[in-house]
Parts: structure tokens; sequence; C-alpha cells
């Protein structure tokens, strides 16, 4: 399953942030990376992540919730939304 992670970098230290990915990723086995955006402001980080284990971000955040504070949403993609609705309309 899809999910895109809002990242808001506390005290907007986008700094802090990436001096800590750069000693360690931080993703447990199974939360797999697909892409990320980053703010041209650098306060905010957009990720799009996969996972059939929800807690897998439970243990991520726990991690990172220093610098980070998180929204994780479920998503999927518009083609895909379109085939399940297409009965409907």
């Amino acid at each position: 399953m899809l999910f895109m992670v809002v990242e808001k970098f506390r005290n907007q230290d986008g700094k802090a942030v990436y001096r800590k990915l750069r000693a360690s990723r931080g993703l447990p086995d199974g939360l797999a990376f697909v892409a990320s955006y980053v703010s041209a402001d650098l306060s905010r980080c957009f990720q799009l992540m996969e996972t059939d284990d929800v807690t897998l971000f439970q243990r991520w955040i726990a991690d990172w919730q220093e610098l980070v504070e998180f929204e994780v949403v479920p998503v999927a993609e518009g083609k895909t939304t379109r085939e399940a609705l297409a009965a409907l309309l």
C-alpha cells in the first residue's frame, strides 16, 4: 500500500534532519522509500512510501519525532481510483 508522508521539520531545521539522515537512514525493513520532494524553504518534505505493515511507520516516527512532525496519509494512484469508481459513475 502507498502512503504520502508529510514531514514538517521542527523549527524549520532541515539541516538537522539531513545530518541525522547522513548518519543513519533509519527505515525499518519492510518500509520502502519510493520518492521524496522538499519544499523550497526546507520546512517540509513530502515522501511517497510503501508498506503492507503500518506499524513500521510507528517505529520510524518514534526514531525521528524529536526532529520531525509527521502526517501519514494512505493514497492510491488516480488511475486506480478512476477504475475502482468507474461502475459508480
